[in-house]
């Protein structure tokens, strides 16, 4: 807690009704004092003040601090660190990516799906200011993060996806759909998505043109990737009872046309990525696009700091009356 400040600044103004209160309280405790003449003070010098009568004004001190404490609990003290505003330089981006089976193909290392997670995941770490949201496709797609600048979330979000999470296949026109909705309400002035796939679209209501199309007409700039070595890969071939694949040497299949029409199409650029390394240079190029700025709203709770201030209060209050009850009982 960096500071406090107060939601009813306005109620310490009671604090002076305390100083009316001490003024008054000091001045007829000394009028109520018996008087008495005497001849002389050498006998009275010799007396010593009893204890009881060196704190007769301590219930009253301890009254007077507990209400000043009170006082200021009724202000309502507040930690100030919260509904800040920051802006910051980046832009929007989704990444839409391909979980469907032939992502386990072994052309890359361990596959094309961890390559591409763990790609993703440095490309994240180097774009601190950016909004970065993640959808998945196979036969159908949905959002596994929403646009967010907690990107610690976001990567165990990444990490966490795996081919069977979805029925298999490839829908890419769905999957771009599906990133460019994530953008639709962006405020940023540059959006932009990251669609990486293996192979061709076969599955999906949604033609990659036409979601290509709606991302041009939003103003949506498309990077497609395309992932998966020249010739041939071990790929999967089928699923076992166990839930493991089988593998043989397929051919590398990548609808490169589609993937250069939707990135020409929304002013982005195709990329092909034939191995690790490959891929890493791709997403480095990515990370020179232009930024612009955006607001990022951080909101957390008012943290109210009133409890310590009304229970010291609360327990002057209680000695203060513990003190007339025992001490000071035979004192008016």
């Amino acid at each position: 807690m960096k500071g406090i400040e107060f939601a009813y600044p306005w109620v310490f103004s009671l604090l002076a009704l305390l100083l009316v209160l001490a003024i008054y309280h000091f001045r007829w405790s000394s009028r109520k004092m018996p008087v008495a003449s005497i001849s002389t003070l050498s006998e009275l010098e010799k007396i010593k003040p009893s204890f009881r009568s060196r704190i007769f004004h301590l219930p009253f001190i301890l009254r007077l601090l507990a209400m000043a404490l009170l006082i200021v609990a009724l202000a309502r003290p507040q930690s100030d660190l919260s509904w800040q505003n920051v802006t910051t330089d980046g832009i929007d981006i989704i990444m839409a990516v391909d979980i469907s089976s032939s992502m386990l193909a072994r052309d890359f290392e361990p596959n094309r799906l961890e390559a591409a997670k763990k790609m993703a995941s440095e490309f994240i770490e180097n774009r601190p200011g950016d909004r970065i949201g993640l959808v998945v496709f196979a036969r159908e797609s949905f959002t596994q993060c929403p646009l967010t600048t907690d990107h610690a979330v976001l990567k165990n979000l990444f990490a966490s996806i795996k081919v069977g999470m979805l029925e298999d296949g490839t829908a890419i026109g769905m999957g771009l759909a599906n990133a460019v909705n994530r953008l639709r309400f962006s405020d940023a002035k540059s959006k932009v998505v990251i669609l990486l796939t293996d192979g061709v679209n076969n599955q999906g209501s949604i033609a990659p043109a036409t979601a290509a199309e709606l991302a041009e007409t939003m103003g949506i700039r498309v990077y497609t990737i395309g992932v998966g070595s020249e010739g041939v890969a071990l790929s999967p071939t089928g699923k076992l009872p166990n839930g493991k694949y089988t593998y043989d040497y397929m051919k590398v299949d990548i609808d490169e046309a589609v993937l250069n029409q939707i990135s020409s199409l929304t002013g982005g650029q195709y990329f092909r990525a034939t191995d690790n390394n490959k891929l890493r240079s791709i997403y480095q190029q990515i990370d020179k696009l232009e930024k612009s700025k955006i607001q990022v709203t951080e909101f957390s709770r008012k943290g109210e700091e009133f409890l310590p201030f009304a229970l010291i209060g609360l327990t002057l209050l209680m000695l203060d009356f513990l003190l007339r009850k025992s001490l000071l009982k035979s004192i008016p």
